[in-house]
C-alpha cells in the first residue's frame, strides 16, 4: 500500500490544485483546513502522523521535497509552484482569488 491511498479529499469548488501535508493534531493546520473549506475551496490532505511503517517514510520523505524542515502544515499548490508553509490567512485567502 502506498501513502497515496490514504490522502482524503474535501470537496468544495475546484480552484488551485491543493495538497496539505498535515498532522492530525496539529492545530494550525486543522485551522488551515478550516479557512480552506469556509473559502469553499477543495483540497486533498494527508494527515502524515496517521501512517504507519513505508508508507509514512514515503510521505516524510516527499514533505520534505517541499519543505526542508518537514515543519506542518505544508501546502503544496498546483504541480509545486508554490509552497506554503504554516498557518498564513492572508496566502490561503489568495488562493480563493485565484
Amino acid at each position: 500500500m502506498s501513502y497515496q491511498s490514504h490522502i482524503k479529499i474535501q470537496p468544495g469548488q475546484k480552484g488551485p490544485e491543493i495538497m496539505i501535508f498535515a498532522l492530525s493534531t496539529c492545530v494550525w493546520c486543522q485551522k488551515t483546513k478550516a479557512l480552506l473549506a469556509q473559502l469553499g475551496l477543495e483540497y486533498r490532505y494527508l494527515d502524515v502522523d496517521l501512517l504507519m511503517g513505508a508508507d509514512q517514510q514515503e510521505a516524510a520523505a516527499l514533505l520534505e521535497t517541499y519543505n526542508p524542515s518537514g515543519s506542518f502544515p505544508t501546502l503544496v499548490v498546483g504541480a509545486g509552484e508554490e509552497v506554503i508553509v504554516g498557518f498564513k490567512e492572508d496566502e490561503l485567502r489568495k488562493l480563493a482569488k485565484g
